[in-house]
Formats: structure tokens, sequence, C-alpha cells
């Protein structure tokens, strides 16, 4: 079986086991996805939807982020971990937002990576789940997993990983899949437990590679 083929099967299993699989950060406006995203490193998204709450009651626009004190954004998103650095990039974001873009949010690559904080995974995912264009978002589950999977072998920078899965997964499937990625990763294919194989939807066709 061709890495293709095992991707092509694994995609279907994942659709049938996950059919409702969305972006778990909380978000109604593609600003805010901006936000989240940054807070998300090294935090759970379930603690970034609860830690925004409180920064969009102060601050409930893009133009007011921008505006706002760097230390008092640090203030309300410590919870997160990395708080002044993640306030600095969020402020500088904003105002590029604002100054640059009028407050659209770009929706090419090249646009995206030139924004504050923003990374290749952080930009698939807005080019993905803001504009429905084709998109690999490549966070730790996504890695772990595509190991495990044999889908890559033993690639574990989030780009070369990005690079490998564009040549096997369909390019409408991606975002999808990366979604229902980490559901599987947060509820079967674990990191800091045995994984439950015993109960896995992709048990026929996982390669098991002991990543």
């Amino acid at each position: 079986m061709t890495k293709k083929q095992r991707a092509l099967q694994i995609i279907e299993l994942l659709k049938k086991e996950y059919p409702d699989a969305a972006c778990s950060l909380d978000y109604d406006d593609a600003w805010k996805l901006l936000v989240s995203v940054r807070l998300a490193a090294q935090c759970t998204d379930a603690r970034v939807n609860v830690v925004v709450e409180d920064l969009y009651a102060k601050y409930p626009t893009y133009k007011d982020l921008a505006n706002a004190p760097v230390e008092e954004i640090e203030r309300i998103v410590k919870p997160c971990g990395l708080g002044h650095s993640k306030a600095k990039d969020i402020s500088a974001c904003m105002k590029m937002l604002d100054e640059e873009y009028d407050g659209k949010i770009p929706d090419d690559m090249d646009s995206l990576l030139k924004l504050p904080g923003v990374g290749r995974k952080s930009a698939n995912l807005i080019m993905g789940d803001v504009f429905g264009k084709p998109a690999i978002v490549t966070d730790t589950h996504c890695i772990r997993l595509v190991n495990r999977f044999g889908l890559v072998d033993g690639i574990k920078e989030p780009k070369k990983v990005e690079m490998a899965l564009w040549k096997i997964i369909p390019p409408e499937e991606g975002n999808d899949f990366c979604h229902r990625i980490v559901y599987h990763g947060r509820a079967v294919c674990t990191a800091r437990t045995k994984p439950n194989c015993d109960n896995c939807c992709l048990k026929e066709v996982c390669k098991r590679v002991g990543v």
C-alpha cells in the first residue's frame, strides 16, 4: 500500500468517526481566530476559549485591541502562558491589520506570514477555516499521528511534515483531515498515555511505527 492509498483510507475512516469535526477555538470574527491561534501555542484550546472572553469584554474590536496597552493585554492573557511575547505579537498584529489591511484578514499565505506572530500553522488554519482554501495545519497532534500512521517517516519539523502531506492528501481534504486528526489525537491516539489501539477506527490501516 502506498502512502497516498493509506492516506485516502484514513481520510474516509476519520470522516465516519468524526463527521462534524471543526476548529475547537471559538471565534465569530476572523481577527479573533488570529488572536486565539497565537494564544494556543503551548496552551489548550479550552483555556484559550475562556481567556479570550475577558480579552474581548474589555477590547471588543480589533481597533480596540490595536490601541490597547501591551501590558494590559499581557495581564489578561497571562493564564495562557508566554504572556509577554504573546501580548506583543497580538498587539503588533492588530496594529498591522488596522493600518495596512483596514481590518480585513489577507487571504494568501505570503501576506498572512507577514503578520506578527503568524507562522505556517496559523496561516494554514486561517486559509482553511476562514477562506475555505486548501490547508494543512501541522500542529503537535498532526505531526505525532501522521508519523504513527506511516504517512511520513520520522519527520518532526512542521514545514517538512506539511510539504510531505501535500503530496498525498487531496487539497480539498486537508483542512478537515487536520481537524479530525486533532479529535483523534485527543481521544484515542494520545501522547501522554499508551494509544488506545484496540478501539481505534484506523487499526486496520495504521502502520503503527511506534513514534
